[in-house]
């Protein structure tokens, strides 16, 4: 019962047992409802045709009692006693009679006899036959050696002397039990077959609509033993769950590829950049041990900051990379953009801020992630500008705009978005002697992203670069993690 085709196989059996049986019990109810009812109408038939006869002044001696093997009759008074019945119908049941044909010592009046007894109002009018619905019952009786069972009708007459009979006829139920025992006796026998079929077309359907999964779960455990994630698991060419499953399993087999060789790469060349600083500094090191006099201590010093500056950067990195959610907190943005400036003493160009409007244009955020997001793109801007470098905010349709501009070169067309992949550099920034280590705007524009907002880079009104950092207001929706990497 492991296997789907098993369970599929049994289930879809038991339902159609379950439904085949109470379908042939409700068949057989009513078909034998319908021959029990034939067989009354029968009896009716038969026991209003004698009741007629003893209506119109027929005497028992008289009486038509018709074909006795088939419709078997017996007549009584009003105190149950035996007036008249059929030739040869020895023993009979049903009737509410102890005997079937009139007894000697019994005084048996004839329809055309006197009778003093009082009318209770509830039988039929003189020389009439009741109109009431006969009274039914089930029976046996006995007709020259032959028991059988019957279907009893009771009908009421009174003559024209206001004697009030009851003639009851029956009609022989063994062509009903005769086509309930065949139709069951078929149904018995063909349940079984109707069920061995059913069982085997469910797991052969099954099996064939299963095949698929069986084929994608090779090729999977065949990924999982050679590590190879390249591969793809077969896509059937129908349009059914099965080949969605099968694309969905190969578009997450080519986001993994993707991640797998970006985190390759990231590796790679985060441990190429590390190389350098490490080397350059070992080398001063041993020189400085060497020959004291010569020992570069302002160089040491700036690899060593250099080495911090990439360690944080990779550690910030890692952290986004583990689903690290930005904090909840308000931040106005202004004032950090004021506050960030204002701690950069040291830079080549003074930048200059203009924050606009009146609001507190605020942001929901980490102040920590957004300060190193304006920072970034700040220590951009130092690096390519040649005179000015410029920052304003501004809110915008309700989110909030952070544009860095600067009068450098400019980033080409073509390469815009690609300047934001980590530890990619233009071709005119790839000396390290500045410090870059191509991780800012990838950091910048993955943060942007974790606050649910964008960062872009276009062309600056005097011929450089703008970029454009654009939050949610604090009003706005709550910002939704993305992934967004690179660098300029």
């Amino acid at each position: 019962m492991r296997s789907v085709r098993a369970r599929a196989a049994l289930g879809a059996t038991l339902v159609v047992a379950i439904a085949l049986t109470a379908a042939g019990l409700v068949v057989l109810m009513v078909l034998r409802g319908n021959l029990t009812d034939r067989a009354g109408l029968e009896a009716e038939v038969a026991a209003r045709e004698v009741a007629g006869q003893l209506a119109l002044g027929a005497t028992y001696a008289e009486l038509e009692l018709g074909d006795e093997d088939t419709h078997p009759v017996q007549v009584t008074d009003e105190q149950g006693r035996v007036v008249a019945a059929s030739k040869d119908l020895e023993a009979i049941s049903g009737t509410g009679t102890a005997t079937v044909v009139p007894m000697p010592s019994a005084p048996v009046r004839s329809p055309g006899d006197d009778d003093d007894d009082d009318d209770d109002g509830g039988d039929p009018a003189r020389g009439e036959v009741s109109s009431d619905p006969p009274d039914f019952v089930n029976g046996s009786a006995t007709v020259d050696g032959d028991t059988a069972d019957y279907r009893f009708a009771a009908v009421e007459a009174t003559t024209g002397r206001d004697v009030t009979l009851t003639v009851h006829a029956g009609a022989p139920l063994a062509a009903e039990q005769e086509a309930v025992d065949t139709v069951g006796t078929s149904m018995l026998t063909g349940l079984p077959l109707m069920l061995l079929v059913v069982a085997g077309v469910t797991w052969l359907v099954t099996r064939r609509a299963l095949r698929p999964v069986e084929g994608i779960r090779r090729e999977m455990a065949a990924i999982t033993a050679s590590e190879d994630l390249s591969r793809r698991v077969p896509e059937p060419d129908s349009r059914d769950e099965i080949a969605r499953l099968a694309r969905t399993t190969n578009e997450t087999l080519t986001v993994l590829e993707a991640s797998v060789d970006r985190q390759r790469r990231f590796v790679a060349d985060a441990s190429h950049e590390l190389r350098s600083p490490i080397a350059s500094l070992r080398t001063q090191l041993e020189v400085g041990e060497a020959h004291p006099e010569l020992l570069d201590v302002p160089g040491a010093v700036a690899d060593t900051v250099r080495l911090q500056a990439l360690a944080a950067d990779l550690l910030l990195l890692a952290r986004l990379d583990a689903g690290e959610r930005p904090g909840r907190t308000a931040v106005g943005v202004g004032a950090l953009v004021r506050e960030e400036v204002s701690q950069r003493t040291a830079d080549r160009i003074p930048p200059e801020v203009s924050v606009a409007g009146h609001g507190a244009l605020e942001v929901v955020g980490s102040r920590g992630q957004l300060a190193r997001v304006v920072g970034n793109l700040l220590d951009n801007a130092q690096r390519h500008a040649e005179r000015s470098v410029a920052v304003s905010v501004r809110e915008d349709r309700g989110d909030v705009l952070v544009e860095v501009a600067d009068d450098g070169a400019g980033v080409p067309q073509a390469e815009r978005d690609r300047i934001f992949e980590r530890f990619v550099r233009l071709d005119d920034a790839r000396s390290r002697d500045d410090g870059g280590a191509g991780l800012g705007l990838a950091i910048a524009r993955d943060v942007a992203s974790r606050h649910g907002g964008t960062l872009t880079v276009g062309e600056a009104p005097g011929g450089g670069a703008l970029f454009t950092l654009r939050l949610p207001g604090k009003a706005g929706t709550e910002p939704e993690p993305g992934r967004q990497a690179g660098n300029r």
